[in-house]
């Protein structure tokens, strides 16, 4: 049996051009296979406001609107409500109102919610309509490590978020009929924080566009840097990149240019911090803002790096990497959840000094950083196609429910 899908996004789920969206459009191709999709969701600008037209090829119905509530806002009514500050940010009556009509008037079947912040537009569903909820991270567990690592207002408050988000997550999990994570090691995090058996709480694991990010595919080409170069890949407003790139930038690539003086790193990515923008001042650094197709980067890239020293699921940045066949060296944290080998697939190094030791022991075997390249493609081709990794959502969406347990205290 299926049905008509309603599947709510935090942001529009169209084109697949940063990390969450990746996910959400190919859950949404994957949907409109199983029967007509409508979409509610929201746009953080124009530019992706002017994409809902073309979305809608894809959609039965869809109300995509403007969000344009500003953090401080979002923070004093989270605030005063007792809500988490980022459910707060994320809350509009238009799409209330949209979602109750939705339901009233049409044949849904299942609701599907992506991302934790979607979840309270989801309201008590009628006997026999399906709660799947995607959290994709385990978001609570970021903000509360934003908040260990530090002090003041700024401290207090991520360690609120964490804490009352925590909360939600584990209320939304407890009335959803299955909640589905980036990772298995994700999905493992919160069954030990939430209570919930493997039953109801699962690893979806995120693909690749293995026929787009493949090396011998038809693409401009960025010419080579008189030395080694060095790349990273991501949205470049988005906390855990800065971090990550002002690491690298301040700490690991002076040491790696004193033995490769010519090296250059290259920041490649959208919308860059007044914090990314200023690394373009250092020796070396290369800021390129949005570019039209990252996969000349990755294919120009000696070695690519991850370095992230806070990130949740799987990084979608080392998968496009591992598939466009190159050395890549990671953090820990960038490699955690991804089903691939330190040594064999990509080499993880958990601090500046071990970055600079692992990229200059690949640049200085050209041939072993070859081989790494080869078989970080060849294990994206076996495990994260997306075909593969979205495989169970039907028996997610309409297939027999698990017996709902008790959240443990």
């Amino acid at each position: 049996m299926t049905g008509e899908i309603l599947f709510l996004c935090h942001r529009i789920p169209f084109p697949p051009d940063r990390g969450d969206k990746i996910r959400s459009y190919h859950i949404l191709r994957r949907l409109a296979e199983i029967g007509p999709v409508h979409v509610g969701c929201f746009a953080d600008d124009d530019r992706d406001l002017s994409f809902a037209p073309a979305m809608a090829d894809m959609t039965a119905s869809q109300c995509v609107l403007k969000r344009d509530r500003s953090r401080v806002m979002a923070g004093l009514a989270g605030l005063a409500k007792r809500q988490s500050m980022l459910v707060s940010l994320f809350d509009d009556p238009r799409l209330h109102r949209w979602v109750r009509k939705t339901l009233a008037e049409r044949p849904i079947a299942a609701v599907m919610g992506y991302s934790v912040q979607m979840a309270h537009f989801v309201p008590d569903l009628p006997e026999g309509v399906r709660f799947v909820m995607d959290f994709v991270d385990f978001d609570s567990a970021k903000y509360a490590s934003y908040g260990a690592a530090g002090g003041g207002p700024m401290g207090w408050i991520n360690r609120r978020e964490g804490r009352v988000l925590l909360e939600f997550e584990r209320a939304t999990a407890a009335r959803a009929d299955i909640s589905a994570f980036v990772s298995e090691a994700e999905a493992a995090l919160f069954r030990a924080s939430s209570g919930l058996d493997t039953a109801r709480v699962a690893g979806m694991d995120n693909g690749v566009a293995l026929e787009y990010f493949d090396p011998a595919a038809d693409f401009d080409a960025v010419p080579q840097p008189g030395g080694p170069l060095i790349v990273f890949t991501g949205q470049m407003d988005y906390r855990p990149n800065i971090e990550a790139v002002e690491s690298f930038a301040r700490d690991s690539l002076p040491a790696l240019r004193v033995r490769h003086p010519e090296a250059c790193f290259a920041i490649v990515g959208r919308n860059p911090s007044p914090q990314v923008s200023a690394l373009s001042q250092l020796p070396g650094v290369v800021v390129t803002g949005a570019v039209p197709d990252v996969r000349g980067w990755l294919a120009a890239a000696d070695i690519v790096v991850a370095p992230l020293r806070i990130a949740r699921g799987i990084q979608n940045k080392v998968l496009e990497a591992m598939a466009m066949a190159r050395p890549i060296v990671a953090s820990p944290q960038a490699a955690e959840g991804i089903d691939a080998q330190d040594g064999v697939h990509f080499l993880i190094a958990a601090d500046p000094l071990e970055e600079v030791d692992s990229i200059c022991a690949l640049l200085a075997d050209p041939e072993r950083a070859r081989r790494l390249g080869d078989a970080a493609r060849s294990r994206v081709e076996q495990r994260y196609r997306w075909d593969e990794t979205l495989k169970d959502l039907p028996e997610m969406l309409f297939g027999p429910l698990p017996a709902k347990g008790i959240l443990a205290a």
